[in-house]
């Protein structure tokens, strides 16, 4: 895979970060700082600059400074030795993308040019929170693999909502319902068809990782379980059939919006039966997959955000992830409050440190 790292980083009146210019190393970037002066806002900072959306909230307009209209984050890229530059223009209701200074196709055409993956302590909802958390993490390896997964999860998503509106106001007999449930149909269909290509690819790689991470009689099992039929016509019989139930229901019963990435061990499932050890494991396993399939699929390493994870993971896996990283040989930038504590082995040479006081970056 090719390298790619981030060169330099502007970033103005992004939350509570006023003017901040960053020349991170190609390696370990170690940011430290007391809790609330703006550390976890520099990781989500770089994530919009790859992006264009953050990891945090789907409400941009939360991410511009108070008291300023517009937050900005631009970066210059390395990518195989070529520069690039991103940038992201922020405003309530209003978002601007360049990629030197150019307007890209899409959203999509933008995210995919820099792979990124962050790591942060709500991850470890990805094993024992809802299925919601593991659909994200399938369509968020899916926009790698295939970019236009996002158009069709869109597309999916605008359509259920349109059905769901004519059942509420015009009822089960409504006469669009049907072109509406065709439209979920198509799209829903082709939002599975992205998802069972990335579950495959996803759930080899965390079994991979389980085997090194966990316990070794432990066996970690992981499979895409769709929530709607694989047929277009049984499919639309099935949304047919739920109209006066989903009008109740608020919802359909039926759908991608329902599918699950369904993980077990030694055959139980991970939510009924784990421990919160192996809960590490399996989240640690699922975000290793993540950074594997991401990097495969774009043939270039992913730059890693990692948020404090050190105060999830105990002693055991928090070596794994390191040794990880280290093999990866791709840019980092983690958070902590201790950074005397983070054990960078042999690439101490390629560490650089940086410390956040009041939304203020030194190093």
């Amino acid at each position: 895979m090719r390298p790619l790292h981030v060169a330099s980083l502007q970033v103005r009146a992004f939350r509570n970060l006023a003017a901040v210019d960053l020349e991170p190393g190609e390696r370990f970037n170690v940011v430290s700082g007391d809790n609330g002066q703006g550390k976890t806002n520099l990781l989500e900072a770089l994530y919009v600059a790859a992006t264009s959306k953050s990891f945090r909230t789907s409400k941009l307009g939360e991410l511009v400074g108070f008291g300023a209209d517009l937050a900005s984050v631009r970066v210059t890229l390395s990518d195989d030795g070529e520069a690039r530059v991103q940038s992201v223009g922020l405003k309530p209701g209003a978002r601007l993308v360049r990629i030197d200074d150019k307007r890209p196709p899409s959203l999509a055409a933008y995210a995919v040019r820099t792979p990124i993956v962050v790591f942060h302590p709500g991850e470890m909802s990805l094993s024992m929170g809802s299925s919601g958390e593991r659909r994200r993490l399938l369509d968020r390896t899916s926009l790698y693999i295939a970019p236009q997964s996002m158009a069709d999860l869109d597309a999916y998503t605008r359509a259920m909502k349109e059905r769901q509106r004519a059942l509420e106001t015009r009822g089960p007999s409504a006469s669009d319902l049907l072109e509406w449930e065709t439209l979920v149909v198509r799209h829903g269909l082709a939002v599975m068809g992205h998802r069972g290509r990335a579950a495959e690819l996803v759930a080899a790689k965390a079994i991979e990782a389980f085997s090194r991470i966990a316990a070794p009689e432990l066996v970690l099992e992981a499979a895409y379980a769709p929530s709607a039929p694989n047929d277009e016509g049984a499919f639309l019989d099935a949304l047919a059939s739920r109209r006066s139930a989903d009008m109740r229901r608020g919802s359909a019963g039926v759908g991608p919006h329902r599918d699950e990435l369904a993980l077990a061990i030694d055959g139980h499932a991970v939510r009924g039966v784990a421990s919160q050890g192996q809960h590490r494991a399996v989240t640690l396993a699922l975000k290793s997959a993540e950074i594997e399939v991401v990097g495969q699929a774009r043939g270039v390493r992913p730059i890693l955000l990692l948020d404090d994870v050190s105060s999830e993971l105990d002693r055991a896996r928090t070596a794994a992830l390191f040794s990880f990283l280290r093999e990866q040989r791709g840019q980092v930038f983690l958070t902590t409050t201790r950074p005397e504590l983070i054990d960078t082995g042999d690439d101490g040479g390629a560490r650089r440190d940086f410390v956040v006081r009041d939304g203020r970056i030194t190093g």
